[in-house]
Formats: C-alpha cells, sequence, structure tokens
C-alpha cells in the first residue's frame, strides 16, 4: 500500500521555477466548461426520459453506439425488459426509431463523462511528471479526479434503480439528486481551485482563499434550491401546475400528508414544487447579499451572479407556464450550473476580501 509520502512524492515540485499555477487555472476552467456541458446534457436525458435507454454499464464497449441493425434490436431488446417501457414508453407506442433517439442522449451523457475523466487524467499526469503542480495543489487536484471517478460509479448506481427487477419507471430521485449536486460540487472545486491559481499565478505569495461564514451559508441556502429542484425534476413534479404564481389557481396547493410528513416532503410532486418556488426567493436574498458584499472588489463576480440568478429564475417561471418545454427547461439546469459557477467565483472573492483584511490589520 502506498504511503502518503510516496503519493505525495508524485506531486512534488522542482525548483520554483517549473511551477505552472496559471497554466493549471487554464486547463481546470476548461474541465468546468465541460462539467457545464454535461450537466445540461445530464438535463436533456432526464426530460427526454432517455436515462434507463442503455441497461448495461460497459466503460470500454459502451464507448461505441450499435453499428448494426442486430445490434440495434438486441439493445431495444433491453430496454423493453424494464418497467419504463412495459408500462409507459412501450403502451405510448415506442418503435426502435424513437428508442434511437433517447439512445443517443444517454450515450452521449456518458460519452462526455468519459472525456471529462480523459480531459483530467492525462493533463494531471503531464503536469506531474514534469513537477509543474504549486505545493500544496497536488492532494486538491487528486481528490477532484476520484470525484470524477465516483460521479461515473454514481450514474451507474442511480441508472441501476430502474433497470432489472424493479416496477420504477424512472431512477430514483435521491440517486439523481446525488449524481447532480456531486457534479455540481465539482464544478465549484474546479473554479475555486482555478481563482486560487489564478492568484499564485500573479503573486507567487499568495495563500488559498478561506471559506467565510457569510459564504457558506450563502452555499447551504443554494444547495437547498438545487436539491429540490434535483427531486423535482426526478419526480417529474414539474407537470404538477402549470400556473404562476398560484398553483392550480392557489397560492398553497393541496397536498397529501397521509405518507407521513417525512415521505411527502421528500415525495409529494405539489409539495416538493411549491417549495422549489418560494425558497428560491431565499436563494435570491442569499445571492444578492454575496453580490453586494464582493462588488468593489470584484464586480466582475458581482454581474456573473446577478445576471445567473436573474436569468434562471425566469427560466424557472418559463418553464412552468411552458408545461416543461424540453429545451426551456434544460436551458434552466444549465443556468443553474452558471449560477453555482459564478457563486463561487464571488464566495472566492469574498474570502480574498477577508484574507486582504487581515494582512493589513
Amino acid at each position: 500500500m502506498a504511503t502518503s509520502a510516496s503519493v505525495s512524492s508524485h506531486f512534488a515540485v522542482a525548483p520554483r521555477g517549473k511551477a505552472r499555477p496559471l497554466a493549471l487555472a487554464r486547463w481546470l476552467m476548461v474541465v468546468a466548461a465541460m462539467v457545464v456541458v454535461i450537466v445540461l446534457v445530464g438535463g436533456i436525458t432526464r426530460l427526454t426520459e432517455s436515462g434507463l435507454s442503455i441497461t448495461e454499464w460497459n466503460v470500454v464497449t459502451g464507448i461505441l453506439p450499435p453499428l448494426t441493425e442486430a445490434a440495434w434490436a438486441a439493445e431495444f431488446a433491453k430496454y423493453r425488459a424494464t418497467a419504463e417501457y412495459r408500462f409507459e414508453s412501450g403502451p405510448a407506442g415506442m418503435d426502435l426509431a424513437a428508442f434511437k433517439f433517447i439512445f443517443f442522449w444517454e450515450w452521449f451523457h456518458r460519452i462526455l463523462g468519459r472525456l471529462i475523466g480523459l480531459a483530467f487524467l492525462l493533463p494531471l499526469i503531464v503536469f506531474a511528471v514534469r513537477r509543474a503542480i504549486p505545493a500544496g495543489y497536488g492532494w486538491r487536484l487528486a481528490a477532484m479526479f476520484g470525484l470524477i471517478l465516483g460521479q461515473g460509479a454514481l450514474g451507474w448506481y442511480m441508472v441501476s434503480s430502474g433497470v432489472g427487477q424493479t416496477d420504477l419507471t424512472d431512477v430514483s430521485h435521491f440517486r439523481l439528486s446525488a449524481h447532480l449536486l456531486t457534479a455540481l460540487l465539482l464544478l465549484g472545486g474546479l473554479v475555486w481551485t482555478a481563482r486560487d491559481l489564478g492568484r499564485l499565478a500573479r503573486d507567487p505569495a499568495a495563500r488559498p482563499a478561506p471559506l467565510t461564514a457569510g459564504s457558506a451559508l450563502v452555499a447551504g441556502v443554494l444547495f437547498i434550491q438545487l436539491l429540490l429542484g434535483a427531486w423535482v425534476a426526478g419526480l417529474n413534479a414539474g407537470h404538477a401546475a402549470y400556473d404562476w404564481p398560484l398553483m392550480n389557481g392557489q397560492l398553497i396547493p393541496q397536498v397529501d400528508w397521509s405518507g407521513g410528513v417525512l415521505w411527502t416532503l421528500t415525495h409529494d410532486p405539489f409539495l416538493l414544487q411549491f417549495l422549489h418556488r418560494w425558497w428560491a426567493w431565499i436563494a435570491v436574498a442569499a445571492l444578492v447579499w454575496l453580490a453586494r458584499r464582493v462588488r468593489k472588489a470584484d464586480r466582475f463576480a458581482s454581474v456573473a451572479v446577478h445576471t445567473a440568478f436573474g436569468t434562471m429564475v425566469l427560466l424557472g417561471i418559463a418553464t412552468v407556464m411552458s408545461e416543461v418545454s424540453l429545451w426551456i427547461a434544460a436551458a434552466h439546469q444549465l443556468v443553474g450550473a452558471l449560477t453555482v459557477a459564478a457563486t463561487v467565483w464571488a464566495m472566492h472573492s469574498d474570502g480574498v476580501i477577508r484574507q486582504n483584511a487581515r494582512a493589513a490589520n
């Protein structure tokens, strides 16, 4: 078993001149952009009910889609064994052409996951071999790669909830939320680390920015909103009501509490859409506070946060009133990822402000 010292040696830094913090920062931002894209594709995969179209997890052989009609027929036969086909898409009249459409989105989603893994691992190896990783960042980069690997396993864990001996016609919304939120955690880690490395490139004496208590609170508020959104998506709760600001003509929807408080809070589509709608305004208040807090020191971050959450709110309302239009709902998820990136950017700036204030005292 490798010791911590032996592992650290792989990320050891040669003389200071070999460190390449700016190159690493740019690389991490490229990977972050790829994560934003896969979050978008993941949203499309969910909205088109494509997630269960591939019933196996073949890391190597799954790279290529079916290339012959016989291969397509075999994949379609596997899908027809799922509860989703037996109870929903089959009775709706799905044919092979329609199956190929949903298969594409799930296959594309998985391919993007593999590409992100390679886009992270290969440069990481190159930077490590050249000893270009600044001191203190090796473990952080290794942890993010571990998170990427975990995302792949978590994605299959999610899909497996809807295949095999089950009557579920969708994947578990708990597993879906874990898969999505882990991707957004990775996105946040990439942005934060890229910002740290960018500062280090400008000032070799710069230290990593601390997380302030205020920023942590904002992150917690945003986490709840993202969790509610993931549950709304996983339970198709966006279809619970198509009017706004009322829900089916009522300010507070009728909720069936017969299953118990905990079950209702985590499963009832009417309640979850209601909570997602109105917790959004608490999230908006928290994000406005953060944006104003960093405005003088980092105006770009402040503008980015305001623009992102404003667009996300408008797209959320449009998603409901369009009866969950595919492309509007997908854009809502895309801007949700951008909101996370902008928020982390502002949180990092908030940490730098506190760090500089302490240094000045």
